[in-house]
């Protein structure tokens, strides 16, 4: 499996990827894309947090998303299609939702050589950032993907060099104090979000209904393994 991938990355950078381990929080459309590329690219073990089931509403944008497996847990969906991929691979499950009184032990359970953030609810989301700096992981988070359709407006940047994504806005606001906006690395669109393609939330506690296209967290997920890949090839 690994032989194209050598030629690029040398049996060096083939061999870190295989001793490293990745946190992905979030295995949907973004974080489902990023698992599966991670997994094609080498890395050795993997732990999937997603408290969520496959819908039919998720066919036109998430990997693990199957006529055939709607219903299924989609943490465990994702670790069987890896499975098959690569055998060799490690990987462990987190079949819930992860609040933020659950982040510490989740960030200590099992050593990480990186961290994904592919979460969509501002509280945990900002934890997780939170505890992975304190931890001195490195992390990089996805910012809004829905509600966009230009793949070539995606790219990895600072999370103070963000704009017009209410995502990342709230996510500044509430790190303001840890002074890490200049820091922490994020999978950002320069596109306007469509606002029209953003129905209302349908009930109290309930999240706004986004509209998506199929390659965006495509291209999202691409880019945040091509950064993850990249960064730990790079370290001793």
């Amino acid at each position: 499996m690994e032989t194209r991938t050598k030629l690029l990355l040398k049996d060096s950078g083939c061999d870190r990827l295989k001793k490293s381990s990745v946190l992905i929080v979030g295995t949907g459309g973004v974080g489902g894309y990023t698992a599966e590329f991670l997994c094609r690219a080498g890395i050795g073990e993997l732990t999937l947090v997603d408290g969520d089931t496959i819908e039919t509403s998720n066919l036109n944008r998430q990997i693990i998303s199957l006529s055939t497996n709607i219903g299924r847990p989609k943490a465990d969906a994702i670790s069987e299609r890896l499975k098959t991929i690569n055998p060799e691979l490690t990987v462990h499950t987190v079949n819930s939702y992860i609040h933020e009184d659950d982040v510490h032990g989740l960030i200590t359970g099992r050593h990480y050589d990186f961290i994904v953030d592919a979460i969509d609810s501002v509280g945990p989301k900002c934890k997780l950032i939170e505890e992975a700096f304190t931890a001195g992981i490195p992390i990089i988070s996805s910012l809004g993907a829905g509600a966009r359709t230009h793949a070539e407006s995606v790219h990895i940047t600072k999370l103070s060099n963000t704009h017009n994504d209410g995502l990342g806005r709230a996510v500044r606001k509430k790190l303001r104090e840890l002074n890490i906006s200049n820091k922490l690395m994020v999978a950002f669109s320069e596109e306007d979000a469509h606002k029209d393609a953003i129905l209302p939330s349908p009930g109290p506690g309930k999240k706004n209904i986004v509209g998506t296209v199929s390659w965006i967290p495509a291209a999202f997920g691409c880019h945040i393994a091509q950064h993850v890949v990249l960064k730990l090839i790079e370290s001793k």
